[in-house]
Parts: C-alpha cells; sequence; structure tokens
C-alpha cells in the first residue's frame, strides 16, 4: 500500500468551525487565533475557533433553543444525531477557545457576561465535564439560533488528520468579548477579512484553503446583519489532489489557482 492509500483509507472526523464576527467603524471584522507552532494539525496556521466533534455531543437531553436539530440536518445534509453533535461541538469549541458563550438563560434573555462561566472551560477542555451538563448546571440552553450554516470542507486525502468539518457564523454576542486564554494558540485578533487575506498574500501569516475561502466569502459583505442573512447552497468541497511537479503535490478546489498565487507571493517575501 503506498502512502497516499493509507492516508485515504484513515478514518475522517467531523468537526465544527466557527467565524465569530462583529461590525467596526471600517466593516465588518472576524475574530481569527494563530495556532502554536509544532501542533499535529495546522501548527502555525491562522484559524477561527473550533475542533473536532466529541462523543458527550451527542447528548440528545441537552438544553436547546433556536433551529432545532432536524432543521440543522437538512441544512448540512446529515442525519438528526450528527446534525445535533455539528451544533454542539460548535458552540462547546468556540466557548473552549475562546471564551465566547452561545448560550441563553432559561427566561430567553441571552448571556452577555460569559467571564462569570469561564472557570469551567479547563473542565470542559479535559472532559472532566460534558458542555450539555454545563448548560444544566448553569441553567442555560444552547442557542442554537446564534449560529449560521456556512460552508462544509472536507480535508483532502494527501492529509495525515482528516476531518470533514462544518462552518458556521456568529455575530458576537453583546457584552461579550473573546481572548486568548488557551495553550492552542499564541496570538489573537480582530481584523477584516481583507486584511486577512492581504496579511497572506505579504508572507505575515499562513492560512488553510478552507480559511482562505471563507475570508474571501466574508468580504464581500458589508456588515454582520447581511452575512448573517445570507442563505448559502452548502454542499461538501474535498480538494482534489494535484501533482504538482517540482513544487510537490498540491490540492485543487474552486479558486485554487488564485490562493496558490497569493501562497507563492508570500513565500516569496519571507524567503521561506
Amino acid at each position: 500500500m503506498t502512502d497516499l492509500q493509507a492516508t485515504a483509507t484513515r478514518p475522517i472526523k467531523d468537526a465544527s468551525t466557527v467565524m465569530v464576527v462583529r461590525d467596526a467603524d471600517q466593516g465588518p471584522e472576524v475574530f481569527v487565533a494563530r495556532r502554536v507552532r509544532g501542533m499535529a494539525f495546522a501548527g502555525g496556521m491562522t484559524v477561527f475557533p473550533g475542533g473536532g466533534v466529541d462523543a458527550a455531543d451527542d447528548d440528545p437531553d441537552v438544553a436547546w433553543t433556536g433551529p432545532a436539530p432536524e432543521w440543522w440536518a437538512g441544512r448540512f445534509d446529515c442525519d438528526v444525531p450528527r446534525a445535533r453533535r455539528l451544533v454542539c461541538a460548535a458552540a462547546r469549541e468556540t466557548f473552549e477557545e475562546c471564551g465566547v458563550l452561545l448560550a441563553d438563560h432559561l427566561d430567553g434573555s441571552p448571556v452577555s457576561d460569559a467571564g462569570r462561566y469561564h472557570s469551567s472551560r479547563a473542565d470542559l477542555e479535559e472532559h472532566r465535564l460534558t458542555f450539555s451538563r454545563f448548560l444544566a448546571d448553569e441553567d442555560l440552553s444552547l442557542a442554537a439560533g446564534r449560529l449560521r450554516p456556512f460552508d462544509h470542507w472536507i480535508t483532502p486525502a494527501v492529509e495525515p488528520r482528516r476531518y470533514d468539518t462544518r462552518f458556521f457564523l456568529a455575530a458576537l454576542p453583546e457584552g461579550q468579548e473573546p481572548d486568548d486564554l488557551t495553550t492552542e494558540v499564541d496570538l489573537t485578533m480582530w481584523a477584516r477579512p481583507i486584511d486577512l487575506l492581504e496579511d497572506f498574500r505579504s508572507g505575515r501569516s499562513m492560512l488553510l484553503p478552507p480559511t482562505w475561502t471563507q475570508l474571501r466569502l466574508l468580504s464581500e459583505f458589508s456588515d454582520v446583519d447581511s452575512a448573517l442573512a445570507c442563505e448559502r447552497e452548502i454542499s461538501p468541497i474535498e480538494p482534489e489532489i494535484i501533482d504538482g511537479g517540482a513544487d510537490g503535490i498540491r490540492v485543487g478546489f474552486d479558486g485554487s489557482d488564485e490562493y496558490w498565487s497569493d501562497y507563492q507571493a508570500g513565500h516569496a517575501r519571507t524567503g521561506d
């Protein structure tokens, strides 16, 4: 069996990624982080909050408000339990990684001060506490209505770690502010999508193709409301593997020529 064949047979893990956005004077901004170099997946890359689905995300009794799992199953073209896991993972990972809590109080009012719950983040990350138990203990419900489905990417077979990732969009809840209190990142920032794309072209940052694509899509919106109102048609994107000759293996997808042009421009400037 070749290395490529062996990689293609490895299991693909479900994952959720959330693009948290806010309006600013110069246009909408998105929250991003740079993953610590040396990490097994996407080390040194600029990314959105997110991560793999856990078995505990499968609790059918999780407190829930907003569009039901059945609605999410239709938007992501999957079964209902899987849709519930993906939405739970989206909310959980956003809270774990940057402290933004997409939840409501049981009276329906939004959580505006997430800091009071931050002592639970380490327990969630270390799997000593499930997200459904956390919500129940704090008299909260997962606010599925604060999330919007946005895109769906599958890691190509050339990668040793493969993920089936759904991308979500969420407006920053009023009164909350993300932070960098996680060991997985060494830098966080708010930035306009067009500025993050320019950083990539200039060699000041590294973007994976899905992140680059989402930033291009986000750059088309004039404010957060218009981004949230967009009803995107979501189909899975699995980049094809292309033999780039002397440049090595590349992946092809809609817009990949521009991506690789930007990538080469950035590397030429940095000398990497």
